[in-house]
């Protein structure tokens, strides 16, 4: 197919479970991902959706991973609460640079019980989140960041699992200080997980400056839209951010990074009209670039 041609070995194609968060991931929407044209998936770790604590649910999708042609990543847990607890309207609050110790403590176990999947799926990479949108960049949130990442390292490492730190909307997670992070703690084999709707907000620089910034440690990259004032996880092309710079970007890295369509779970999504959308968005982010 020609959008093969253009795009082949720029990009791995990639869908984040997030669209289905409000239902129990089951092998049926994983179908319906790889129907789209996914090449890898990232898991998202909430355990009403994606309960990493079954070893009979993760039994189950390490089967249907070692049967299917597509890799797995995963996104770590950002909710607290238990499957019969959670809503839509549920907020994150997994921190694992929080002030409390006790929370940092609580976050640390959590991400590592959902890390311990990889023991049965073959998991690529762990996005980690650095914080939650008040936290302010300083020299306690650089110490807590270089702690936690180093941590998470050390547990994933021996799994198989590479970690990458994303970019978030908040100050601890520009693309400057991320890099700045990496640079003092020695984390040369920590990489970057580039959210393309993040930057896109008015006040984090902009996508062509993270490329800029950021660049050959990008390995991730989470592709949704917006409008510029919050963070909405739209489908790629309904809001604001210049999908040019974004091809151009993607073109100028030395390593092929995973493309993972990151969008916001729809009550009324179907797995079929998901993968419809998917393979559209797909075929946009494929198109040549415009000079």
């Amino acid at each position: 197919m020609l959008c093969g041609l253009l795009w082949s070995g720029v990009m791995k194609r990639s869908i984040s479970t997030h669209v289905f968060l409000q239902q129990r991931l089951h092998a049926g929407l994983l179908d319906a991902m790889v129907a789209a044209g996914a090449q890898s998936i990232e898991l998202f770790a909430a355990r009403h959706h994606f309960d990493y604590t079954d070893r009979a649910e993760v039994k189950e999708l390490a089967k249907w991973f070692r049967s299917h042609d597509c890799r797995a990543t995963l996104h770590q847990p950002i909710f607290e609460t238990r499957a019969s607890d959670w809503s839509r309207h549920v907020p994150a609050t997994i921190n694992l640079i929080d002030v409390e110790k006790s929370r940092r403590i609580d976050a640390m176990d959590e991400v590592k019980r959902a890390l311990e999947a990889a023991e049965q799926i073959d998991i690529d990479s762990i996005v980690l989140h650095l914080g939650t949108a008040n936290d302010t960049w300083s020299e306690r949130s650089l110490d807590l960041s270089m702690t936690a990442v180093e941590h998470i390292k050390a547990f994933a490492h021996p799994l198989g699992v590479k970690t990458l730190v994303e970019t978030l909307h908040n100050d601890v997670t520009t693309p400057e200080h991320l890099m700045d992070m990496l640079r003092i703690a020695h984390l040369d084999t920590v990489n970057v997980c580039l959210d393309i709707g993040h930057v896109n907000l008015h006040d984090m620089g902009g996508v062509q400056n993270a490329f800029a910034v950021l660049g050959n440690r990008i390995r991730e990259i989470h592709l949704h839209d917006n409008h510029g004032e919050k963070d909405e996880h739209l489908w790629p092309g309904d809001g604001t951010v210049d999908w040019d710079v974004v091809r151009k970007g993607i073109t100028g890295l030395k390593h092929e990074p995973v493309g993972t369509l990151e969008i916001a779970y729809e009550p009324e999504i179907d797995a079929k009209a998901m993968s419809a959308k998917a393979a559209k968005a797909f075929a946009m982010l494929e198109e040549p670039v415009r000079n």
